[in-house]
């Protein structure tokens, strides 16, 4: 017999206590109570897809999806790319100085640190439509709310994981700039961003694919881009009009996110 055999087998699972026991219980209530109040009865879900299929239906009238405006749609579509590309840029320049100072190594002050992950936390929380109202109020209607819309809301997605990748970064070189009189700065530009570059650009071009998806949402509250046409059609029951926007915006997000999934292949 070898020796091997008479190891034995690890745990298949890992024996939980008291607490861990309650605590499963606690999410598993909370899943079977929120599938029973919020979750369609299954006789109306069948219901509504037969109806959704059947010959006056809205996929019915969604086909041949109808293209004869596709010129201003293609516009539209191109303010909508804009918006995406603004919107993550300026979110991305203002996400890193707000994720320096949240991160503990490299802020100057605790009250600084804890300001600093309340705005990230602040801008990550409040959906992005109801920033596009809230900029639609200040700026009027049209790209600039967008614009302003999505860098908010790419302050808040980039700036956590900016500073949680700060975060895990390897502090000996940190230390040792600090230890022949290296300033804040320094030590940010000569050893941080260095380490983290690959991350960030990670960050980044996932930011520009959320940013893409959701810049086509913002126009259904009148913040631009192709969502004020998509709105317009549903509103006038123009749903082959509707659906050819809808595969319009496939397009274009599927050929955005294999341009940033060639160039993450190319830097990382």
């Amino acid at each position: 017999m070898s020796e091997t055999s008479t190891l034995p087998a690890p745990p298949r699972f890992r024996h939980l206590g008291l607490t861990g026991y309650a605590g499963f219980l606690v999410v598993a209530a909370l899943v079977v109570s929120s599938l029973a109040a919020t979750a369609p009865a299954p006789d109306k879900l069948v219901n509504g897809l037969a109806r959704l299929f059947a010959p006056s239906g809205l996929f019915t009238q969604m086909f041949p999806p109808d293209f004869s405006r596709i010129g201003p749609i293609s516009w539209k579509l191109l303010e909508t790319l804009q918006m995406a590309v603004a919107g993550c840029f300026l979110g991305l320049i203002f996400a890193l100085p707000f994720a320096i100072l949240a991160t503990d190594r490299l802020s100057p002050h605790p009250l600084v640190r804890t300001a600093a992950r309340a705005v990230i936390a602040l801008f990550r929380t409040v959906p992005d439509l109801v920033w596009a109202i809230i900029f639609i109020i200040i700026v009027g209607l049209g790209p600039a709310a967008g614009v302003m819309a999505i860098m908010v809301d790419k302050i808040g997605f980039a700036g956590r994981f900016f500073a949680e990748a700060m975060e895990e970064t390897d502090p000996g070189p940190q230390d040792a700039l600090r230890a022949i009189g290296a300033s804040r700065l320094g030590i940010i530009g000569s050893a941080v961003l260095p380490a983290c570059l690959p991350s960030f650009t990670a960050t980044s071009l996932f930011a520009l694919e959320k940013s893409v998806r959701g810049s086509a949402a913002l126009g259904l509250v009148g913040a631009g881009g192709i969502g004020v046409d998509l709105k317009v059609a549903f509103d006038l029951f123009n749903y082959d009009e509707a659906f050819a926007i809808i595969l319009l915006m496939l397009a274009l997000v599927i050929a955005v996110e294999q341009g940033s999934g060639w160039i993450r292949r190319k830097l990382i």
